[in-house]
């Protein structure tokens, strides 16, 4: 069942990424259909994703939460947020590219076996700590996508070409503002998140956890730094970019990379 359901999923994520590619390439036809329409398979792909992942997640002992299923569910997160985004803010760009990777996440999920037990009877404290954490990582990925396409925007701009792609963006401004609103929002999570990892874990700095701490701390440091210089120095462009990414960077590096470690290495 998953097996047809992943691949009616991932062809949906494909109609549509060809759909948005050829619409902002200046199709004729895909040009003037509502976008809406456009996106719809990729709605219809992300629900069935969802849906796939959750019968994959609920196991007989607990929750398989491997590395893929996590990926996947930090992708559908995203995916959602862009696709609803794009139906009002011209952020179709963004939906280009996280459509393609919840499609390969979704392929990877499939295609490996998960390794990484969430047993029932977990502490409930646990179970908050790892929704709060994957809805924090899914806010902070989609800034981190947004300083990407920002950088592009402000490249092309430096480079005096505004036509082509340029014109199927926001305004600089607008995707400033989105790309802050998605990092204050991040931040939050972030914060909750190690909180309850504070609260409700024994010890966060045992030795499989301590490189995750200590790079989750280092991350929300620098998103903490750079809300700082936006909000006191007005800090934008090229500078908001760069911690932004920075800062997502540690921030994989804590999560994914301590599971890719402990699940593929060790």
């Amino acid at each position: 069942m998953n097996t047809i359901a992943g691949l009616i999923a991932f062809a949906l994520y494909l109609v549509s990424t060809l759909g948005l590619f050829l619409r902002l390439k200046g199709d004729g036809f895909f040009s003037h259909k509502p976008i809406a329409t456009i996106l719809l398979p990729g709605f219809a792909a992300v629900i069935l994703h969802a849906f796939i992942l959750y019968n994959q997640l609920v196991g007989i002992s607990g929750l398989q939460f491997g590395f893929f299923d996590a990926a996947s569910s930090v992708t559908i997160v995203i995916s959602l947020l862009v696709l609803g985004m794009s139906i009002k803010r011209r952020t179709e760009v963004l939906a280009l590219i996280i459509l393609p990777i919840s499609a390969l996440t979704l392929l990877a999920q499939n295609l490996t076996p998960s390794s990484y037990m969430l047993p029932y009877d977990a502490p409930q404290g646990l179970k908050i700590h790892v929704l709060v954490s994957l809805i924090a990582y899914s806010l902070l990925g989609l800034a981190a996508c947004m300083s990407m396409v920002l950088s592009l925007q402000n490249t092309m701009l430096h480079n005096h070409q505004p036509g082509g792609w340029l014109k199927k963006l926001p305004p600089l401004q607008v995707m400033e503002k989105l790309l802050f609103d998605s990092i204050v929002a991040g931040f939050i999570g972030l914060t909750l998140a190690l909180l309850s990892g504070f609260i409700f874990l024994e010890d966060l700095f045992a030795q499989h956890l301590a490189h995750k701490t200590a790079l989750s701390i280092i991350a929300w440091l620098v998103f903490a730094i750079l809300l700082g210089g936006r909000f006191t120095l007005g800090w934008r462009g090229r500078t908001a970019i760069r911690w932004t990414l920075g800062g997502f960077i540690s921030l994989m590096l804590a999560y994914f990379g301590s599971k890719f470690v402990l699940e593929f290495i060790i």
